[in-house]
């Protein structure tokens, strides 16, 4: 058992290391998103106008509604 304790204290230590550190980069990450969040609602602001979505991405956008609905479909074991 005492031969054990170091090891496992090594093994704490550096999953605790690991977790903090893996919060950090989340962090950044989102600050990271943010910003480009924000650096896009600026541009839209200073160009005046949102775009409207073109007829071809809403085609898309149905099209991959309509994949996804079989995939589920094919996961869930439903013919369809």
């Amino acid at each position: 058992m005492q031969d054990q304790i170091p090891t496992l204290a090594t093994t704490a230590a550096g999953l605790i290391g690991l977790m903090i550190a893996s919060l950090v980069v989340l962090k950044g990450w989102r600050g990271w998103l943010e910003l480009k969040r924000m650096e896009l609602q600026q541009t839209a602001a200073l160009s005046g106008d949102v775009p409207a979505p073109s007829t071809g991405s809403r085609i898309e956008v149905a099209d991959l509604k309509e994949r996804v609905r079989k995939l589920e479909a094919i996961a869930a074991g439903i013919e369809l």
